[in-house]
C-alpha cells in the first residue's frame, strides 16, 4: 500500500470510528454506569472484534452478500432487534452501587460478537475493504487495512468511555441517570435510521 492509500485510510478510520454511533453511544453509557477500567474490555472488544470483520470481510466474504443479496436484509432485521434489545437494557440500567446485579458492562467477546450487528461497523468495514485495499493483493487489504483501522479505532472508542466517567459524579442523583440512560437509549435506536432509510 502507498503511504497515501495509509493516510487516506487513517482519515478514514478516525472520522468513522469517533464519530456517534452504537458502538460510541454504548461506551458512553457504559464509562458513566461502570467506569472507565470495567469499560475497557469492551473497548478492546470492539477494536479487536471490527479488526476481524474488516480481514474477513477483505478475504471474501464480501462477494457472499454480493452473491446472495436476501442475506443482507436478513442481516440488517437482526441488526435492529437486538440494537433495540440493546436499547431497553440500557434504558432499564441500574446505577452501578445499586442493589440490582443484574446489570454488567459488556465484555471482550460480547464486544467484538456485537460488530457483526452492527449496521455502522459492517458499513466501516466494506468501505475500507472496496476503496483502501490494493487490487492487486487481496491478503494485503485482509492485513493492512485491518491492523491499520484497529490502531486508530481503540483511541478514538476510549474517547467516548472516557467522556462517559466524567458524567458519573453528574449523574450521581439517580433521576439524572435514570434520564441520561433514556437518552442514551434513544440514541441508540435512533442509530438505526441511515440502516432502515438506506
Amino acid at each position: 500500500m502507498t503511504t497515501d492509500l495509509i493516510l487516506a485510510l487513517i482519515v478514514f478510520a478516525f472520522a468513522s470510528s469517533i464519530t456517534p454511533g452504537p458502538n460510541n453511544i454504548m461506551l458512553l453509557a457504559s464509562g458513566a454506569n461502570f467506569g472507565l477500567r470495567r469499560t475497557v474490555p469492551h473497548m478492546l472488544g470492539i477494536s479487536v472484534g471490527h479488526a476481524v470483520m474488516v480481514a474477513l470481510i477483505g478475504l471474501g466474504l464480501l462477494q457472499v452478500f454480493e452473491a446472495l443479496p436476501g442475506l443482507r436484509s436478513a442481516l440488517m432485521a437482526v441488526c435492529a432487534g437486538y440494537l433495540l434489545y440493546l436499547a431497553w437494557k440500557i434504558a432499564h440500567a441500574a446505577a452501578p452501587d445499586a442493589a440490582r446485579t443484574d446489570t454488567q458492562p459488556f465484555g471482550f467477546l460480547q464486544a467484538a460478537a456485537f460488530q457483526w450487528v452492527n449496521p455502522k461497523a459492517w458499513y466501516m468495514a466494506i468501505y475500507a475493504q472496496t476503496h483502501f485495499a490494493p487490487e492487486t493483493s487481496a491478503w494485503t487489504g485482509a492485513l493492512v487495512v485491518p491492523v491499520v483501522f484497529a490502531m486508530v479505532n481503540l483511541p478514538s472508542v476510549t474517547v467516548w468511555a472516557a467522556l462517559g466517567t466524567q458524567l458519573r459524579r453528574w449523574l450521581a442523583a439517580p433521576g439524572r441517570l435514570r434520564a441520561f440512560n433514556i437518552t442514551m437509549a434513544l440514541l441508540l435506536v435512533a442509530s438505526l435510521y441511515p440502516m432502515l432509510t438506506g
